[in-house]
């Protein structure tokens, strides 16, 4: 029997992935403690309906979300982008009256946004932060100094996160020493370039088992292509193709809002779980149900939505489920307070 579950392991890992999209379908299609519901579809789906010709249904939402990228002029915003999307990982803190906090400019940030606020100071301070020459080979003390804290609470994973900088930068380096440079080599095409990521940077390869199928979410390799292209756009230079590839970027904020939204639903053995604030590791079952069921339930609003456009409006609909999660994840801070009562789930790990 042993010997029959290790081959059906070996199996599994010798496949290729199911691509984001097939794996969210796979894992909700299979899915024993988290559920889509379509009531929530319907109703998410009309609530962006409203917002179908604002910003915030825009690649300009992304600038919105990230207030402290350098202006999409600067030369340095694409390098800037890739620095922070390859630490951009595993903020949430072991106790909430326990956050690393980082203030710039007066404001004091949580969660991501230390980071970003961490690498603008570190411009700022002249440090060359986004240089890969510097940051794939800059020391460990160094990175903890450009990611210090105001208060006694660290960053979480900080050796992860120097070994994680310091091989993007080295892969950088060989393939023309600037991000713009080696994403240029997938053409203008979002699924080449997230496929180019995730060949040449280990540390993006978010994948896994579930039920003896290998599946991928590629949360920051996705993230990663969708904030380039936010930043080209917001350019006024267009042309990245085949955007509709990309999901939304499992991660444990935007589930947060997707059972508060009645879009998710949480088995009440699981719910008890996070509310006991048990660690779930990378992998686990019910972690895959969370991060999958949140991918395919983005995949029917989305496709819900354009629906709708189409049937009312008479159009084709542009927004794609990378808008969505610019959507999705700028409102679970908004509301976060409303939210408190919905636990989000704890896993450490570099892939979100």
């Amino acid at each position: 029997m042993l010997k029959i579950v290790r081959t059906e392991k070996i199996a599994a890992f010798m496949e290729k992935p199911l691509l984001p999209r097939e794996s969210g379908q796979f894992v909700a299609g299979r899915s024993r403690d988290v559920f889509v519901e379509e009531s929530g579809v319907q109703k998410v789906a009309e609530m962006l309906y409203c917002l179908r010709n604002s910003d915030d249904l825009s690649a300009n939402g992304w600038k919105k979300a990230n207030p402290l990228a350098p202006a999409p002029t600067s030369d340095q915003v694409a390098n800037w982008v890739f620095v922070v999307d390859t630490m951009n990982f595993s903020f949430w803190p072991e106790k909430e009256t326990q956050q690393c906090e980082v203030t710039y400019k007066s404001v004091t940030y949580t969660g991501y946004m230390t980071l970003c606020a961490s690498i603008t100071r570190a411009m700022e301070e002249g440090i060359p932060i986004t240089d890969p020459m510097y940051f794939s080979q800059m020391s460990l003390k160094e990175l903890a100094h450009v990611l210090r804290s105001d208060n006694e609470t660290d960053m979480p994973m900080l050796q992860e996160r120097h070994e994680a900088l310091t091989e993007g930068g080295r892969i950088l380096l060989e393939h023309g020493g600037s991000f713009q440079g080696f994403i240029s080599k997938a053409g203008n095409d979002a699924q080449k370039m997230v496929e180019l990521i995730v060949e040449k940077i280990p540390s993006y390869r978010d994948e896994a088992t579930y039920e003896g199928k290998r599946i991928a979410f590629y949360k920051r390799a996705q993230i990663l292509v969708a904030d380039y292209w936010a930043v080209m756009e917001a350019k006024g230079q267009t042309g990245i193709i085949n955007m509709n590839w990309l999901t939304m970027f499992a991660d444990y904020r935007v589930p947060q809002a997707l059972v508060y939204l009645g879009v998710l639903r949480y088995s009440d053995s699981l719910m008890q779980t996070l509310k006991n604030g048990e660690l779930l590791c990378s992998g686990d079952r019910r972690e895959v149900e969370i991060r999958g069921c949140s991918i395919w339930c983005v995949e029917l609003i989305k496709d819900r939505l354009c629906q709708l456009v189409q049937e009312r409006d008479g159009q084709t609909c542009s927004i794609n489920s990378a808008i969505i999660d610019f959507y999705l994840w700028p409102f679970a801070k908004q509301h976060h307070k409303e939210m408190a009562h919905i636990p989000i789930h704890h896993t450490r790990c570099i892939y979100y």
